[in-house]
């Protein structure tokens, strides 16, 4: 009686025991990659958190890299044909993935060109490829004036500079130095591998009048007049001639600032989220100053691309998160916590977020902010500091210098559009 019992129990039990199993071989698992930067890990993984409570048949593994090895563990994990599924770009490193075969075209069911032009920020077409999108951004971000009021209640100012004559003129009153001459306060940082080689091309060349690519994004066109000479010498006076900032000065650009030892900064509308964290400083932010009627930003995002080896369900599953990290709900989320414009047009009307003084600048300069077409980022940066360097370190001609850099970047393009 008790073994027949037994049996009766085991052949109840084990239609149950086995559901389990059968529902995790069910499960789909994804991989997402991105650079560490602590406020977006976090945030990455709460919107996963809500992901797959909404797709309990899809799981999101997260991982995340300091940013100086992330291009390297994406290059050595695809060789060995590993890696994730999803990986978070930096845009500009886009083209030579593209070249290199790593990414496939987006999914055309969720992200067809026509959709994607249609309700995306203009600049997103940066990485369009032969009419073919790779990837897409959750949010874009802008460069802005953050400005510290006390800084400039003490010299006077009620309002941040609106022009660059009046950022120079204002930076120039504000620099404080010791009497043996030492940096104690920057009227304006001076970074060049920060924020300063994006704001120079395109942001000060657009400025003064001169276009820092051809249309097609295979020429050049730094030196084409005296415009580009012209907003060249502007940006290495601010450091030989104004004296206006040091570069290191307390670190980087980002930490003299947050500090209180820099009245100004130019930076991009993620720093937002670090600064309110901190909770001390007393600033603002204002849209870059215009130049002879000018307007001008730089527009930069980080954007999600599934890998070329991505199929079946994972490619499936993929898509699904994609469109899930793409949708107005979560790219309103994402700007209010990281300070990153919504990529979606729509965000840029919610009048609830125009609302937010900081944020509102940002989102103000959107309709005029150009991203640049870098063939290899890294590389183009590279050239643009050593250029400031050859002027600050070893007092070259500034003109000869922008020759030389013309000279260096050209090389880049015609490498990668042979």
């Amino acid at each position: 009686m008790k073994k027949l019992c037994l049996v009766l129990v085991l052949a109840l039990l084990l239609p149950l025991m086995a559901v389990p199993a059968a529902q995790a071989e069910d499960v789909v698992t994804i991989e997402y990659w991105q650079y560490y930067f602590e406020s977006k890990v976090a945030l990455i993984d709460e919107l996963i958190a809500q992901f797959e409570a909404e797709n309990p048949g899809i799981k999101v593994a997260h991982q995340h890299f300091p940013y100086d090895s992330f291009q390297e563990k994406i290059a050595t994990s695809v060789a060995a044909g590993e890696g994730p599924d999803i990986v978070n770009l930096f845009y500009g490193w886009v083209p030579k993935y593209v070249k290199s075969g790593v990414l496939q075209p987006l999914p055309a069911g969720s992200f067809s060109p026509e959709t994607i032009e249609a309700e995306f920020a203009p600049m997103v077409s940066i990485n369009k490829f032969d009419g073919v999108y790779y990837t897409i951004p959750t949010a874009v971000r802008t460069l802005g004036l953050f400005y510290n009021k006390d800084i400039l209640a003490e010299h006077g100012y009620t309002a941040p500079p609106a022009t660059l004559d009046e950022m120079v003129e204002m930076a120039v009153k504000m620099t404080k130095r010791n009497a043996a001459g030492d940096l104690e306060v920057e009227g304006l940082t001076f970074q060049p591998d920060g924020q300063l080689h994006g704001f120079f091309r395109p942001v000060l060349l657009n400025l003064f009048g001169q276009d820092p690519l051809s249309d097609d994004n295979k020429t050049a066109l730094w030196n084409a007049s005296e415009a580009g000479y012209q907003a060249f010498q502007w940006l290495t006076d601010l450091a030989t001639v104004h004296k206006v900032g040091e570069v290191n000065f307390m670190t980087n650009d980002a930490t003299a600032f947050r500090n209180g030892a820099a009245a100004m900064s130019i930076d991009g509308s993620y720093r937002i989220s670090a600064l309110e964290g901190d909770g001390t400083l007393n600033y603002g932010v204002v849209p870059i100053p215009s130049h002879e009627g000018r307007k001008s930003s730089f527009g930069t995002f980080w954007t999600n691309g599934i890998l070329a080896g991505t199929k079946d369900k994972e490619l499936e599953a993929s898509e699904k998160f994609l469109a899930f990290l793409t949708s107005e709900e979560v790219m309103k989320t994402w700007t209010t916590r990281i300070g990153e414009i919504g990529a979606r047009t729509s965000i840029a009307e919610d009048q609830e977020l125009l609302k937010n003084e900081k944020l509102a600048p940002f989102i103000e300069m959107l309709p005029y902010a150009d991203s640049y077409f870098y063939v290899d980022e890294a590389a183009d940066r590279k050239i643009v500091v050593d250029a400031i360097d050859q002027v600050l370190l070893n007092g070259m001609d500034p003109r000869e210098v922008l020759d030389w850099a013309v000279g260096e970047a050209q090389a880049l393009l015609d490498s990668y559009w042979k």
